[in-house]
């Protein structure tokens, strides 16, 4: 309960702050469910209810023929939820009116995806006796939300950050042929390999090999193994530039460091963190990147240590992608490292420039 506790407060005071009161500028959340009965997963298993939680900003328009046509995926990071995509950096200048997902003309859904935030996850009673999910069958369950939930069968663009970015790949592969545009942001379009396997074996890892994990059955947090997991979570999330005006001094660091450990040991669950980065074992949008139909732009940023841009990984694959086209954002003061995707300022330019050449023929 205590954990529950602080991620609902989080998550409302990030409401809060974008959608209430005079300073509202984009139209509220509202918020829904969708149960999905005996849900069959990759690896077999099977679930007698699957709950997806989400929220949805404005309202569907439909066409003569009763299509909706100004739908709007979009997808948050590995542990993360909807509330992640309120935020203002993000929220409030893409969402706002005269915004370029200006919440008064589209349908914007933003959903908690399997495993995180209200949506079916492990600690809701399971544990390690959850469904071992991964990410193609995350991406079933948008569409199957999209399409059986909101009768939305066509989208005006996905677009996703980190794991959410992952997902958009994978989006315009599974579903070549039902979205104008997608929009991945901080992602890679191949397997996961290289340090980016290290990273999530050394959250993986720490969890497991804790005594008192108890094969997933502890009646307390297993903090060691967790707490590991979050040490290398924070510095593989880090932008050296910001850390250092936020912890200038050796004082400074050393209070900023036991913070931000304290938060997240109080909101993170250890079942549920352990699913959510283990779910990428099946990523790999590699070997079908010619199916891909829809105008693509992946964004990176050059600070960003998780997709790091010394690997020239995206500028040899984009060549595959017909309508693709790859922007690698410089270093500024503005930058975040990997949490750049959630900074909407500093790429919406580019976003802007997807729109219009995605624009569908009238």
């Amino acid at each position: 309960m205590k954990n529950a506790g602080v991620k609902f407060l989080l998550s409302l005071a990030v409401c809060l702050h974008s959608t209430m009161g005079v300073g509202q500028i984009y139209p509220a959340p509202v918020a829904g469910d969708f149960v999905i009965k005996d849900f069959e997963f990759k690896s077999g298993e099977r679930l007698p209810e699957l709950k997806i939680h989400y929220v949805t900003i404005g309202q569907p328009v439909k066409n003569s023929q009763g299509m909706v046509i100004n739908a709007v995926l979009v997808l948050h990071g590995t542990g993360g939820n909807h509330s992640s995509l309120l935020r203002p950096s993000f929220a409030d200048v893409l969402f706002k009116k005269g915004g370029l997902l200006d919440g008064e003309k589209y349908y914007i859904i933003i959903p908690d995806v399997l495993g995180h935030g209200e949506s079916s996850k492990p600690s809701d009673g399971l544990h390690a006796k959850f469904p071992h999910y991964a990410y193609r069958d995350m991406v079933t369950t948008q569409y199957r939300l999209l399409t059986e939930k909101l009768g939305v069968h066509h989208l005006r663009l996905v677009m996703g950050t980190s794991m959410g970015g992952m997902h958009s790949w994978l989006w315009s592969e599974m579903y070549p042929d039902f979205m104008d545009a997608a929009m991945p942001l901080a992602s890679l379009p191949i397997e996961i390999s290289g340090r980016n396997r290290f990273f999530r074996r050394m959250i993986i890892d720490p969890i497991r090999n804790d005594p008192d994990w108890q094969n997933g059955e502890y009646k307390a947090q297993p903090v060691r193994g967790l707490t590991t997991a979050i040490y290398t979570l924070m510095m593989m999330g880090s932008a050296p530039l910001q850390m250092q005006k936020q912890g200038p001094s050796k004082d400074a660091a050393d209070q900023l460091f036991d913070t931000q450990v304290k938060l997240r040991l109080a909101a993170t669950d250890a079942n549920d963190l352990l699913y959510q980065v283990d779910a990428s074992r099946d990523y790999n949008p590699q070997p079908d990147l010619e199916k891909i139909q829809t105008h693509l732009l992946a964004i990176n940023s050059a600070d960003d240590a998780v997709n790091p841009p010394e690997l020239h990984i995206i500028e040899r694959e984009i060549t595959r992608v017909k309508h693709g086209r790859f922007i690698l954002l410089p270093i500024t003061d503005d930058t975040r490292g990997h949490g750049t995707h959630t900074v909407a300022v500093i790429w919406q330019n580019h976003l802007a420039e997807l729109l219009t050449v995605s624009e569908p023929k009238k």
